[in-house]
């Protein structure tokens, strides 16, 4: 039985006060998620009993709830509970709803309860899906509906709107006894809550400033003149004020004066009045095409007034390259969900990559029980996942973020049977989407991301040229061969699985290969590295070679140069060293510098690493595909990272960053009284003489509004393959320092300016109020 606190009991008048007030409250978050009438969001907030499935014989009868606050979802439970919070789940915490048996999960455990009673609720990070069946498809549908249509209203709430709607929850928090008053105590609970450490002395001076009715708490207006003391910005004031025409207006040419001294936007007036319209949420400014103070702040809170230009939010890059000319975003061992020695496989995981702008997954292929092809990391504990599901799984998620071509990368340990069913399974699930047959008949030259938009690639092991299949295809040629294996472990990521394929083939074995798999590979080749050289002479465009990190980032050391001309006419892979078995990542800087386009990174894995990776590729739409410098496309290009000489990539620039403030910090303990003591670290990654970082003062106890106003200074000199690195961290004077949030960017992407940067957590997702406030100048450096 649960342990519930006793509460103070309340009179019947009381009671109702709470009814009231909370309805008032509920009322006004429809209202900001802009859901009123909504007929979805109504039952949500009723609740209803549905059932949780944790297995075939765990399924146990809960009832669920929308909370108030219209974010937060609560639901009852049998057992003893530590805290109230292992209750909840935040909406802002949910990545995607699916309605049916669309989890590992629900196909092993609900199959037999129809598909239209059962949905799932897939979080962000690395928390367990939670699967539930409802007691009719009208209750499913009623909260798959209910809760996407949160997910999608609240992304497109301004960040005021957003600031707004957590404080009020913060406030409402820390009205213990739900008086809608809020007592000095409740008040410096709250300040803690929102991460400011304040003296007794402060947090009494600004309580007296707030009661004006001298009653001991404060309530309606005394609230909401906390709430504005609390919000004022006075940095932006000051640029308000510089810029107003009169007390409360900025008129559109002054706002369009704004954007080209401040901004270096070069804008039509006009176009500084549609910018008024789309953020001045006052009726009167709208009216005077003119932008009050709170409008001003929403401008440059939005995407328009963020650090990434947001032209480069879509798709903007010429597309109709040869495939080699693109950096494509890469995952290795994509069935994992955590290490590589014994953690679960999961079709999730695939799901998640390509959700995340991934263009190359990889699998792992070993022969598995009645016929059936496995996926899973060879001779280790990690769990078998079904080949064919893996294949369904990509089919359907495959161009839900992006349009451009998934390569699947085939790691084939199977006999010749499975190979075949293997090939089977892939042209019936995939069906149109499999390319089996070069574009438009080229066999000269890679075809491009537009034309291969919609398609799947294969990359593996094939019998012979790409030509000399074509012809056997057309003459209906099919049998089995040998080819050469030698590579094969070599591309194995663990000492142990490597070992293990040596002792069971021998050194120099053949692996025996289906016509039906090979014919499956058109412009990926497997082969193996024998030098740059050697691939100049005697390998064709659409053969291919993935390298360990290591051998690659040796190669780009000594032989920077070639390994570029190599990169402009073929792929190269690269993958993580066989000692990463914590599913640890490198640094993809080095091999991009040279060309690599497929530098495979654990995506399961949240790192720096992985940070930089995922803000490489938020360029050009987030679509997985980036077109590398020309200087990097360039078949007889004299460009060497480690040596930079005078030629297009020189373009040196000085950039100066200063860090103004940072807003709504989150919590890193549950502790109250726990605030962080936030500093910036700032860091330029690219070529080698590029690469710098420099760090801010900690400023203490306040992850509310922390101010900084520090100046930071860098030289760049190959600014097109220069990233920039922003990472707030809470100081720790004796143990490592506690990461906050972080925002990475290409130089190229780079908006100048007054700025702000929306944090990003440990999993690459937005922080929903976290921001750091800053400006940018980026100019010519005089050499």
């Amino acid at each position: 039985m649960q342990c519930i606190g006793r509460r103070p009991s309340r009179t019947k008048s009381q009671e109702q006060i709470l009814e009231e007030t909370s309805r008032r409250v509920t009322l006004m978050n429809i209202s900001r998620l802009g859901l009123q009438d909504d007929e979805d969001l109504k039952y949500l907030l009723k609740g209803s009993p549905l059932s949780k499935v944790k297995s075939a014989s765990w399924k146990r009868p809960r009832f669920y709830k929308l909370q108030e606050d219209c974010k937060t979802v609560w639901h009852d439970s049998k057992k003893i509970l530590k805290s109230p919070d292992s209750q909840m789940f935040s909406i802002d915490d949910v990545e995607d709803v699916r309605l049916g048996h669309e989890t590992e999960g629900m196909k092993r455990y609900a199959n037999d309860v129809p598909s239209d009673r059962c949905f799932s609720i897939i979080f962000k990070g690395q928390r367990k899906n939670l699967d539930l069946i409802a007691s009719s498809n009208e209750e499913a549908a009623r909260w798959t509906e209910g809760l996407t249509k949160i997910m999608s209203n609240s992304r497109s709430m301004n960040q005021n709107q957003k600031l707004q709607h957590w404080i009020h929850s913060c406030l409402r928090k820390a009205d213990k006894n739900k008086d809608n008053k809020m007592s000095f105590k409740e008040l410096k609970r709250f300040l803690q809550e929102v991460n400011i450490e304040t003296d007794d002395n402060y947090a009494k001076q600004i309580f007296q400033q707030c009661d004006r009715s001298r009653t001991g708490s404060l309530e309606d207006d005394e609230i909401e003149e906390f709430y504005k003391m609390l919000t004022t910005r006075d940095e932006i004031n000051v640029i308000f004020s510089t810029y107003k025409d009169s007390e409360n207006f900025m008129s559109a040419s002054n706002f369009q004066k704004f954007l080209k001294d401040e901004q270096h936007e070069t804008l039509s007036l006009d176009q500084a009045k549609s910018l008024i319209t789309k953020y001045e949420p006052s009726e009167e400014g709208k009216k005077q095409q003119s932008m009050t103070k709170d409008g001003f702040l929403i401008y440059l809170l939005s995407d328009d007034g963020g650090i990434f230009n947001p032209a480069h939010r879509k798709v903007y890059q010429d597309m109709k390259q040869p495939l080699c000319h693109y950096f494509i975003s890469s995952s290795h061992n994509t069935y994992l969900m955590e290490d590589q020695l014994k953690g679960p496989s999961s079709t999730e995981a695939y799901i998640r990559a390509l959700s995340k702008g991934c263009r190359c997954v990889e699998l792992d292929c070993w022969d598995g029980p009645n016929g059936e092809p496995v996926i899973y990391h060879g001779y280790t504990l990690t769990s078998k996942i079904l080949f064919k599901d893996v294949i369904k799984a990509i089919k359907n998620y495959a161009f839900k973020t992006s349009p451009y071509p998934v390569i699947i990368s085939l790691e084939n340990h199977c006999s010749l049977d499975q190979q075949k069913t293997m090939a089977k399974h892939m042209k019936e699930i995939l069906g149109d989407m499999l390319l089996t047959w070069p574009v438009e008949g080229k066999i000269k030259e890679f075809p491009s991301p537009e034309q291969l938009k919609g398609k799947v690639l294969v990359k593996g092991k094939k019998l012979g040229s790409l030509e000399a299949s074509i012809k056997e295809t057309e003459n209906s040629i099919a049998e089995a061969e040998d080819v050469s294996d030698e590579d094969e472990a070599a591309e194995m990521d663990d000492e142990a699985v490597k070992s293990n394929v040596h002792a069971k083939k021998g050194a120099g074995a053949k692996l025996k290969l289906a016509k039906e798999l090979s014919d499956t590979v058109i412009y990926c080749k497997s082969v193996h590295f024998r030098g740059f050289e050697y691939a100049t002479e005697h390998q064709s465009f659409y053969e291919m070679s993935s390298l360990t990190e290591s051998k690659a980032l040796k190669l780009a050391n000594e032989s920077g140069n070639s390994f570029i001309r190599h990169n402009s006419r073929q792929l190269t892979r690269i993958y993580p060293d066989g000692m990463r078995t914590d599913s640890s990542n490198y640094s993809a800087v080095d091999m991009w510098n040279v060309g690599c386009q497929i530098v495979a990174l654990n995506f399961q894995t949240p790192c720096t690493e992985m940070d930089v990776y995922q803000g490489k590729f938020r360029d050009n739409g987030f679509c997985g595909y980036v077109l590398k410098p020309s200087f990097l496309r360039f078949n007889q290009s004299k460009f060497n990272p480690k040596s930079i000489q005078d030629g297009e990539w020189w373009t040196p620039k000085k950039l100066n960053i200063m860090i103004i403030s940072g807003q709504q910090l989150p919590k890193l303990s549950k502790k109250s009284s726990s605030i962080v003591d936030p500093f910036v670290t700032v860091e330029i990654l690219g070529v080698a003489r590029d690469k710098g970082k420099k760090f801010s003062k900690v400023v203490d106890n306040n992850g509310f509004k922390p101010m900084w106003n520090e100046h930071f200074e860098f030289e760049i000199d190959v600014p097109a393959l220069a990233l920039v690195r922003f990472l707030v961290e809470d100081y720790d004077a004796s143990s490592r320092n506690d990461f906050v949030g972080q925002y990475t960017l290409p130089l190229t992407s780079l908006q100048l300016g007054y700025r702000h940067i929306h944090l990003l957590n440990r999993n690459g997702d937005l922080l929903p109020s976290a921001t750091l406030f800053v400006h940018i100048m980026l100019q010519e450096s005089k050499v």
